[in-house]
């Protein structure tokens, strides 16, 4: 058998997450400082903020789904969200040293992101405290909290529905696109709409303001629990979570497990669900996904 590198090393799946994360940041970021930035011309050219709020929600979700269907998501994934991977461990497609070393990756991506933020934009990124997620004016730290914790459980919980299915599950990127700048659009003024706590710790980190951030690390790894459960409850019985990836191409190798029901097979199932634990996925392996018989 040729030797593989995956048997020694998952670094370049972890790099990848770290830079996907970076670029979500910068990039999604910098459409909110573009287009909310009094000292920048977007507010001039279009006054009304719901508007504003809806590009920068195309900008941000579609800097995400670009990223999760480039060479960096189709290796590692494109989870760049701590949340999003909480989800994949849990259901048994993740091993607990990669789940953790995702999050640590999501985390740096983050901060690198931020930072990039701040070097390029200067003063525009001050303009609007440099991208930090915090509750709306006239909205309290527990409202903020219920949105955050239910619209990541909603994105989770379709995520986990498009890759559990061979007919949607390539779409999963679009759905994640328009799923998430509708949410930006519509709830950005009560929470800000992070669902991410890697894109939360970054700004906060750079502004040096730490007041409310608890919210943006504890409700979207609660939300993305809660809609794991949900369709681990809802769905019917023998469909699987088929990919731990947003985009699965089957040349590029993958750190996932097999989790999948085949005819013939009995499902396989992770520690998560209360059986044995799911066999690795092997390490010639060119994808998580098993074909169908």
């Amino acid at each position: 058998m040729s030797h593989d590198p995956l048997h020694q090393s998952h670094a370049p799946e972890y790099i990848a997450e770290f830079l996907g994360t970076a670029a979500l940041v910068f990039f999604g970021l910098s459409a909110v400082v573009f287009n909310f930035s009094k000292d920048l011309p977007m507010s001039h050219w279009i006054p009304d903020p719901g508007t504003r709020r809806l590009l920068t929600g195309l900008c941000f979700a579609g800097t995400g789904s670009l990223v999760a269907i480039s060479p960096l998501g189709r290796l590692s994934g494109g989870h760049i969200n701590p949340a999003v991977s909480l989800a994949f461990w849990l259901s048994g497609k993740m091993r607990l040293d990669d789940f953790l070393s995702y999050v640590v990756a999501q985390m740096l991506g983050g901060i690198m992101g931020a930072a990039l933020l701040v070097g390029v934009w200067h003063g525009y990124a001050e303009g609007v405290h440099n991208g930090m997620s915090v509750p709306g004016n006239g909205w309290s730290p527990g409202c903020a909290f219920i949105f955050e914790a239910a619209l990541t459980g909603l994105m989770v919980l379709m995520i986990f529905i498009f890759v559990s299915s061979r007919r949607l599950m390539r779409w999963t990127p679009l759905m994640n696109w328009f799923l998430i700048a509708g949410m930006v659009w519509l709830e950005a003024p009560i929470s800000g709409t992070s669902l991410n706590p890697a894109r939360s710790i970054g700004p906060a980190l750079m502004t040096g303001e730490w007041g409310d951030q608890w919210i943006y690390v504890v409700a979207p790894l609660l939300g993305a629990m809660t809609g794991l459960f949900i369709f681990t409850a809802a769905t019917p019985e023998g469909r699987r979570v088929l990919t731990g990836k947003l985009f699965s191409v089957p040349h590029y190798r993958t750190v996932f497990k097999q989790a999948a029901v085949r005819p013939g097979l009995a499902p396989v199932l992770g520690e998560a669900h209360g059986c044995a634990a799911a066999p690795a996925t092997p390490k010639n392996l060119r994808s998580d996904v098993l074909p169908v018989a």
